[in-house]
This record gives C-alpha cells, structure tokens and sequence, in this order.
C-alpha cells in the first residue's frame, strides 16, 4: 500500500469508490508553498499545484494499492497530462496517529494554461472539500484566478 495525495476530484469519497475500490481515505495534509490552479487544455479545465512561496493547498491522504494506482494513473492521464512526484510528508490520521512516510501525488505539467473548469468538474471538487471537511475558499480563489486570467 501506498499513500496517495489528493486535492481536487479525488477528494471525492463516492468517486473514489467507483473509480479505486480499495482505497481508504486515512487523513488531512497541508502541502505548504503551493497553489492551487484550474488549468489544462481544450477538453477541459482541472485541479493543479504549483509552486507558490506562502501558500497552502489542503490535502486528503489516500491509502492506496497497486491497481488503485493503475486506475489513477488513467483517469489524470499519467504520464502525458499529469506527472508524478514523491514527497517525505508528515501528517496525522483520522485515527490521532502521526505517521510519516512517502507520498505520491499528480500535478499537471507546467506549461499548460490557466482555464475556467465545468461547473460538474467544480461541484465534484467541492463534495470533496465537504468529504475531507476544508475549507472551499481554497476552491475559490482558484475559481477567481481562472476567472481574471481568461476573458
């Protein structure tokens, strides 16, 4: 088992269980000097982090296995659209336990633009923020930086 980093659609508790059905939801992260982005290309618009000094994109922690990972991998386009990265992160689960460990998450490539998501892609994303219990400004200030950049 592997420890997976969510912050958008995959947030979404009903979702994964349709789409990973042995994955467990363990716990909540903050990934510190990230920002969250809606961008992508001419079929659609998705979550992504990128690097920003200050900021802060909450994170639900997956435990998944290796054919979660598989369908993963699929569903975000890995390796073409989304790549993946390890971090060494610290969190504490839903159980009160303070675990550290490697995790994998998906961000998309860098020199894809900033773009306005569906409204379907958005409320999937905030059932998920309601799944993990954060905060949806974070959502929002992704939707407002979309919204000022594309006209």
């Amino acid at each position: 088992m592997k420890y997976y980093l969510a912050y958008g659609s995959n947030l979404n508790v009903e979702q994964m269980k349709y789409r990973c059905p042995k994955a467990i939801p363990v716990g909540r992260f903050e990934l510190k000097d990230y920002e969250l982005l809606f961008k992508g290309s001419k079929s659609g618009s998705y979550l992504t982090v990128e690097k920003h000094k200050g900021k802060v994109v909450p994170i639900g922690v997956w435990k998944v296995d290796d054919s979660d990972e598989l369908s993963l991998d699929r569903y975000e386009g890995y390796p073409s659209f989304y790549y993946k990265k390890e971090l060494e992160i610290e969190f504490t689960s839903f159980r009160g336990l303070k675990v550290h460990s490697k995790a994998f998450i998906y961000i998309m490539h860098e020199e894809r633009t900033i773009g306005i998501p569906s409204k379907a892609y958005v409320q999937t994303c905030l059932e998920g923020y309601r799944n993990f219990g954060f905060d949806i400004k974070h959502l929002e200030d992704a939707l407002k930086i979309s919204f000022k950049e594309v006209k």
